[in-house]
């Protein structure tokens, strides 16, 4: 019972958010990038497509959130336009997850982790999710994953708070690493609202994480935020204290806290999702270890904000040196035909960005002037 009626609430929730029923029309001209960067269509016809999986071989996998599929992308002549893609999973909770791993799929349900061990077969009945962790919490407020496999093989997966903001016990509000083979967690970050997306750093190999602010503290507060995690078990302050140290107005710590502060504070209501590391060879080596970031945009805010892939400078030291707009155009005035949701690489460097509104993956490539 608690499982349908989160659902319903999260189908209500689409209905407040304006989540559209069918793709919108998609605008590409109206994407202004870089110099001598492009942007192209990948894939279109993917409802409600979330994040990006990208195998070895080539083929992209994409989960959804509304949509409880999960997608297959072939682009089988490599021109760089999925030509193929298949329903490889179907009627899940909010497969919004995936990840791939030395040949096997796993996917994210709101409440448990599934795994397709032949996901390139082309025998459907043979692709049958099977489940290799339960027993995650079933709310569907902030319960929509990004998850991905860390430097020690443990699978990472985010547990949202299933609130605008509340006191809350793990594992609600953290990041959790999970040892599949031992079925067990361990509570990897905490004092986290709603992340959808992370990625470590290819030198440090630390964690970076999105952290989605709380509403309803007026239109410029409190900014998102962007995280780095420096120890295990760290704690970053919801629902106490959010982004320049703004304390909650509704709940206050029993203690002092021992908060970490964000690694960069964003605008309120700009929705970061999807993190990338840049480790390609194809864009000029200035973007070499940059983070790339996707705001999904703003959907309570007088005046919309977000609707942008941002790219920042990460120092020697670690800290965030600058952060810059990267791509916009998905936001015209005060209407939206697309929102950013998910970044991956491909063997060539180009990149793959998710957009859930209007149902689609491009690719942003670069070429250089004479080329």
């Amino acid at each position: 019972m608690r499982r349908k009626q989160s659902a319903f609430l999260f189908l209500c929730a689409v209905v407040l958010l304006g989540l559209p029923s069918v793709p919108s029309a998609i605008q590409l001209d109206k994407i202004e990038l870089p110099a001598g960067f492009s942007i192209e269509i990948f894939a279109q016809g993917l409802p409600s497509a979330r994040q990006i999986a990208v195998a070895p071989n080539g083929v992209v996998f994409v989960g959804s959130r509304e949509a409880g599929a999960v997608y297959r992308v072939t682009d089988g002549d490599q021109d760089f336009h999925g030509e193929k893609t298949d329903t490889i999973a179907s009627g899940l909770y909010m497969p919004s997850g995936v990840a791939f791993r030395d040949g096997v799929l796993y996917i994210a349900e709101v409440h448990r982790v599934l795994a397709i061990k032949n996901p390139f077969s082309e025998d459907t009945a043979e692709l049958v999710p099977e489940i290799v962790y339960d027993g995650l919490p079933q709310d569907a407020h902030h319960g929509w994953k990004a998850i991905d496999f860390g430097p020690d093989k443990h699978l990472y997966v985010p547990v949202g708070a299933p609130c605008n903001v509340c006191e809350v016990a793990a594992p609600y509000g953290s990041i959790l690493a999970l040892d599949l083979a031992k079925k067990s967690h361990q509570v990897y970050a905490h004092g986290v609202r709603n992340s959808v997306g992370f990625a470590w750093h290819p030198s440090s190999k630390k964690l970076w994480f999105s952290d989605n602010g709380r509403d309803w503290m007026g239109d410029d507060q409190p900014g998102c935020e962007i995280n780095r995690v420096d120890r295990p078990g760290q704690f970053f302050g919801f629902p106490y204290v959010h982004a320049n140290g703004i304390a909650d107005d509704q709940f206050k710590p029993a203690k002092p806290l021992d908060a970490t502060p964000p690694a960069l504070v964003l605008g309120a209501h700009v929705a970061p999702l999807g993190l990338l590391f840049y480790t390609g060879e194809q864009f000029p080596p200035g973007y070499k270890n940059k983070l790339f970031f996707a705001q999904h945009g703003s959907w309570n805010r007088t005046k919309k904000v977000g609707y942008n892939l941002m790219l920042a400078t990460i120092d020697e030291s670690g800290a965030v040196a600058g952060y810059e707009r990267f791509a916009s155009g998905w936001l015209r005035g005060q209407a939206h035909w697309g929102r950013p949701v998910d970044i991956e690489m491909l063997a060539d460097g180009s990149l793959l960005l998710s957009d859930d509104y209007a149902g689609a993956i491009y690719r942003i490539a670069y070429q250089a002037a004479g080329r």
